[in-house]
Order: C-alpha cells, then sequence, then structure tokens
C-alpha cells in the first residue's frame, strides 16, 4: 500500500488520484493558453518583440525561481490548502486582465504582472501534487499512475496552443476567460480531494513538527539528494538528455524554416511529437511491468541518439515528424521507470522538496538548451550539421550511462531502499 489508506482499486475508480489529476491537467492546460495568449495579445496591442520577448522571460523566470522553495513549502505545509490557494489565485491574477481588456484599461505593466502570479503559483502547485501522488495510490499502482501523469503535459502542449489560437480570434478576452474557467472548475474540483493526515503535507492536530527555516530544509534536501547514489545520477541523466533534446528542436525549427515548410506543416510536425508522448505514457506502465528498469534505462539512452542521427537525413515536415514521435514515444516510459524509483525510494517529508529540485534541474535545462542550438546554428552555419552534434552529445550520454553501475544496475523501485537524511 501508499502511505496514507488508498483502498486498492482500479486507478480509474479512484476518485483521490483522478482529482489529482484531473486538477493538475487543468493547471498545465492553463498554462499552455497563457503560453500562448500573451504573446498574441501584445501583438494585438501593437506591441513590440522586446516586450514579447520580456514577458516570455519573466513567466520563465518567475517559473524557474519558484520552484525550490515550493518543494521546502509542500514538505512543511498542507499540500492541498497549497493546491487550493495556488488555484484560486490563478483564476483572480487571470481574470483581472480579462476585466482590463473588458474596460479597456489593458497596460503592458499589468500583464507582467500576471505573468509572475502564473509563473509563480504553478510551479508552487506542481511540488504539491507530485508529493501527494504516493498518499491516494496503492504501491501496486504507482507505475501506472506516473505513467498517466506522463501524459498530461503532451495532451496540454497538443490542446493548448490550439485552443489559445482559435478562442484568441473569437475575441482576445476569451482566452484568458477560458483560463479563468479552467482553474475555477479545477479549484472546485479539488475541494472534494481527501489526503491521509500525518504526512508530511498535512500536521497532526496537537504534534507541531519542528521545522528549520526555508534554507535549512532546502540545503537538507540537497544533501539527502546529493547523497543518493541512484538518485543523484539519474537526475544528472535526465538534465543532460533534456538539455541537448531542447537545443534539437531549435535546430528543427530553424531547418525548418529554411527549407520552407509551411506554419500548417510544422505545427503537424509538433503535434507527432505530442501525439508520440501520449502513445508512450499509455504504453509506460505496462512496459514498467513487463522490462527490467535498467533495460529502459539503457535503451532509451541509446535509441535516443540513433533517433536524433535519422533526423540529420530524413527530410524536414512530416516525415521528421515521425522520428520525432518516435523518440518521443520512448521518453515518458523511461521517466516513468526513473520517477518510480524516486517516489518510492524517497521519504514522504522530503518528496516535495525532491519534486522542486527536479524540476528546477529541468527548468535549468530547457533555458540553456535553445542557447545551445542556437549556438551551434551560428557555429556550424548548417542545421543538419548541427543535429548531428546532438545526436554526438546524445552518444556521449549513451556511452556514459552504459558505463555507469548506478544505471547499468538500475534498481526496482523499493521503499526499504530510502536512505536517511545526510548530517
Amino acid at each position: 500500500m501508499s502511505d496514507g489508506a488508498a483502498p486498492d482499486v482500479p486507478l480509474s475508480r479512484n476518485r483521490n488520484y483522478t482529482i489529482l489529476w484531473t486538477g493538475q491537467l487543468f493547471s498545465e492546460f492553463a498554462a499552455e493558453l497563457t503560453l500562448i495568449a500573451f504573446p498574441l495579445l501584445i501583438l494585438s496591442m501593437a506591441g513590440s518583440p522586446l516586450q514579447m520577448g520580456l514577458a516570455s522571460s519573466v513567466l520563465a523566470v518567475a517559473m524557474t525561481a519558484a520552484v525550490a522553495p515550493a518543494g521546502v513549502l509542500a514538505d512543511r505545509w498542507d499540500r492541498k490548502k497549497i493546491m487550493l490557494i495556488c488555484q484560486a489565485l490563478r483564476a483572480l491574477a487571470i481574470s483581472s486582465l480579462a476585466a482590463a481588456l473588458y474596460l479597456d484599461s489593458y497596460t503592458f505593466g499589468h500583464l507582467l504582472a500576471v505573468a509572475v502570479v502564473e509563473g509563480v503559483l504553478g510551479s508552487v502547485f506542481q511540488p504539491a501534487e507530485h508529493a501527494a501522488l504516493p498518499t491516494v495510490v496503492p504501491e501496486s499502482q504507482l507505475s501506472n499512475a506516473v505513467a498517466r501523469n506522463a501524459a498530461r503535459p503532451f495532451v496540454a502542449m497538443l490542446l493548448g496552443p490550439v485552443a489559445a489560437g482559435y478562442l484568441f480570434a473569437l475575441n482576445p478576452i476569451s482566452p484568458f476567460l477560458a483560463n479563468a474557467v479552467i482553474l475555477t472548475i479545477s479549484l472546485a474540483t479539488m475541494l472534494f480531494l481527501r489526503l491521509p493526515r500525518g504526512g508530511a503535507g498535512a500536521e497532526p492536530a496537537g504534534e507541531p513538527r519542528p521545522q528549520a527555516g526555508f534554507g535549512g530544509q532546502f540545503a537538507e534536501g540537497v544533501r539527502w539528494m546529493l547523497g543518493h547514489r541512484v538518485i543523484r545520477t539519474t537526475m544528472a541523466w535526465a538534465v543532460v538528455a533534456n538539455m541537448v533534446f531542447s537545443a534539437l528542436l531549435i535546430i528543427i525549427l530553424t531547418m525548418s524554416n529554411e527549407d520552407e515548410v509551411g506554419p500548417g506543416e510544422i505545427g503537424l510536425m509538433m503535434a507527432s511529437f505530442g501525439l508520440g508522448g501520449i502513445a508512450g505514457a499509455m504504453a509506460a506502465g505496462w512496459l514498467h511491468d513487463v522490462l527490467k528498469p535498467s533495460v529502459v534505462v539503457l535503451g532509451f539512452s541509446w535509441i535516443l541518439p540513433a533517433a536524433v542521427a535519422l533526423m540529420a537525413v530524413v527530410p524536414t515536415g512530416l516525415p521528421l515528424g515521425a522520428v520525432l514521435g518516435v523518440a518521443a514515444f520512448f521518453a515518458p516510459v523511461a521517466n516513468t521507470v526513473v520517477m518510480t524509483y524516486q517516489i518510492t525510494a524517497t521519504p514522504d517529508e522530503l518528496r516535495g522538496r525532491l519534486s522542486g529540485l527536479a524540476a528546477l534541474a529541468s527548468g535549468a535545462a530547457a533555458a540553456f538548451g535553445p542557447m545551445i542550438g542556437a549556438f551551434l546554428l551560428a557555429g556550424l552555419g548548417d542545421g543538419r550539421k548541427a543535429v548531428l552534434v546532438c545526436a554526438a552529445g546524445l552518444l556521449v550520454v549513451a556511452l556514459a550511462s552504459t558505463a555507469s553501475p548506478v544505471l547499468r544496475r538500475f534498481p526496482a523501485a523499493k521503499p526499504s531502499e530510502a536512505e536517511p537524511v545526510s548530517a
């Protein structure tokens, strides 16, 4: 069983898991709406490309800056309350922007303030949801739950941009109203969430726990992560792979533009990436059960450079999209193996901090990856050569993974493997 008293019923009938899954899906879908609606609004208000870039940067910086403190918060306060407050304040912030548009009182400063609120609270919501998962799902079903969770970002990436563009074409206020409604529905749904008492996210009455300050608790989480060999290794493995793949996406989009691939076909090419990820998430739970963890981790490490090398020779557009989809298929499978181990090996009182640290590492990879891609394009002057450099980088990751005793003998998820906090 899980840490809490979750009944051993199918996930589809697990009420609390369904609420958690839906709440995070709404959160990610709302974030995707915002990501597209902000630049569309700035352009419609005769804003400059500088304003567009500034708004995107403010949103990204707010998200990245908040994830580590958010992990500490998820370990020291009631996780349900955190999620409810986040959704309520996000809905209020985005509603204020819709009201400003309706009243014809829009200002760019107002949009930036909403971007900060959206970035910070979206990041605060995520570790609380991640840390709550093992308390509502039986241990025997945790890998399937993680696999289903892996599908959510791909669903949001597929639907969010399309919905934002369509709604904005109807009326510039529409995507912001829709965002507020989605977050309000999420808030209303999560009122019915039941988390077991006594975990890190909910303090038992009459038994207040002595707590260090935010800085001390964050340092405690970092020490624990660095002291756990498997988690430390998988974190580094994921960061490097994500950074190279983020660089690759910029290179592919540039190549497609240079080859005069139409916007519609580029959209379908990137949709293939999302569809591949959804398909992989659907198969991830089953593959986790039938394959050894080390086979999944090392297999993905070698499939990725092979797929990227193939991208250097296939035509841009739909053929390249098909290869992207194949690569995306295996990502949720590997993530399910790694995340299931991390969740079960981490004590409940540290799960929020681990989630925050993982999100911080992922955000850093996503921030530096595009810059690396741009430097490769500028330095090599040829997109296909840049793709081959990315493939070579991933080949180095595959070789290092194979040489690593930790990844070569990646352990199955066992709660007994949780290690004590380092001093």
